[in-house]
């Protein structure tokens, strides 16, 4: 184990320094030790290459808002200790991680295994929804019902001493980290690109979970090339847990399959050699009358359409379902309003960086409120709380707005904003 710097991950090795490395990914709310009884079997072939999510575990707590940021400081770790090729086999956010290697660095993974991973998970609202509770309520409340998710009942209920454990886990996990590790899953979706991973993989799913269960597995193989499924059962979403024994059989039998060269050479993946990076040609020189013309071009002509930047923008603030009931809503009357709006108020507006959203949407629940728009005062107090303001700060803002727009004005609002943050801040049960 090492204590890291922000931009690296902690880690720990088990078994054989000259061994080929195997990493094994955590899935969100879990710590490396999810994998404990997979370490004695799989350290006699590898050496296995745990890692702990920022903040998970007693992780340094650098939160980490995308899946490729992540990846990012898994190879930062891997590149300072020297290791430039290695398997990989990683658990649901373990497993997002997994497949981003696999796409963007598929010189450095050897053979990949998918469990309980999906190339989108469930919808960015849900994420960003389970994010506003855990910044109202805490992680208690996921804590709670994290063995339900993760178990079936007759595991759960057979095995206390692992069920306590799992609530423990999730418990003692940095807020800020998680609510960042739900926005990375949020944003992640590669089910375009999958036919361009070109590894060996094996997609491994409990036969009863619910959470990314048989149906996202069977997504996984039908675009990946060389894939194939492995369903086990009697397991739910962690089945390394649930089912120690036929994952691990699983793994030890793909890896040693599907990447026979490390065994059969005795490869080690420590290289203290670095990958080359390819360079790309110089772009051709421009003609000087055309550098001209391209000088004389006005801004507009060269600036980029907003209309995806603010799309984009769109969703993450309001959410994917109430950005799609205004788009289907939208006809030959409306339609050139909804794209106003994309490009205009979200590509031109809510994209520049000099503010951040959480201070935009302090200044847009104080206008709503001026406005008296309390309709959109709803939704932008449910903006605002995936943002990151908390009901006390969205409480200030309105308090503000008594003094400089007036009592009634403020009294409206605080019964929208109460509504609202009432039905998106409570756990449900």
């Amino acid at each position: 184990m090492s204590e890291t710097p922000k931009n690296t991950l902690q880690y720990r090795f088990d078994g054989q320094e000259d061994a080929p490395v195997l990493i094994l990914g955590p899935s969100l709310g879990t710590t490396w030790h999810m994998w404990d009884r997979q370490v004695p079997e799989l350290a006699k072939h590898w050496r296995v290459f745990r890692f702990d999510l920022p903040g998970h575990g007693g992780a340094p707590a650098h939160p980490v808002g995308s899946v490729t940021e992540l990846a990012d400081r898994l190879l930062a770790t891997l590149d300072e200790l020297g290791i430039q090729r290695f398997g990989y086999a990683g658990c649901a956010l373990g497993g997002a991680i997994g497949t981003e290697l696999a796409l963007r660095h598929p010189e450095r993974v050897a053979s990949l295994a998918l469990i309980a991973s999906s190339p989108r998970f469930g919808t960015a609202d849900e994420f960003r929804q389970r994010g506003v509770i855990v910044r109202s309520n805490g992680l208690d409340p996921i804590a709670r019902h994290s063995p339900e998710r993760w178990f079936t009942p007759g595991f759960a209920s057979a095995q206390p001493a692992i069920t306590d454990w799992a609530v423990q886990m999730v418990r003692t996990t940095d807020p800020g980290c998680y609510i960042a590790a739900c926005e990375a899953l949020a944003s992640f979706d590669v089910r375009e690109e999958l036919g361009e991973i070109g590894v060996p993989t094996l997609v491994l799913v409990g036969s009863e979970d619910q959470v990314t269960g048989p149906a996202e597995a069977r997504t996984l193989v039908a675009g990946i090339p060389d894939a194939r499924l492995a369903v086990v059962p009697g397991a739910s979403h962690l089945a390394p847990v649930e089912q120690p024994a036929a994952v691990t059989d699983l793994l030890v039998r793909h890896f040693t399959s599907a990447w026979p060269a490390a065994h059969e050479t005795g490869q080690t993946a420590i290289q203290a050699a670095p990958v080359k990076p390819v360079l790309a040609p110089p772009p051709p020189s421009v003609p000087p009358r055309a550098e001209i013309a391209a000088a004389q071009q006005p801004e507009a002509a060269t600036r980029p359409d907003p209309h995806d930047a603010g799309l984009k923008t769109r969703r993450e603030v309001l959410g994917d379902a109430h950005v799609d009931r205004a788009l289907a809503t939208a006809d030959d009357f409306s339609g050139d309003f909804q794209e106003f709006l994309t490009r205009y108020a979200w590509g031109e507006i809510w994209s520049r960086p000099g503010l951040d959203r959480r201070t935009r949407s302090s200044v847009t629940l104080a206008t709503l409120v001026a406005g008296g728009h309390l309709d959109e005062l709803a939704f932008h107090t449910r903006a605002a709380l995936r943002n990151g303001l908390t009901a006390a700060e969205i409480k200030e803002v309105l308090l503000q707005t008594a003094v400089y727009c007036g009592v009634p004005a403020a009294n409206a609002a605080f019964k929208v904003a109460q509504q609202v943050i009432r039905e998106e801040t409570t756990p449900q049960e």
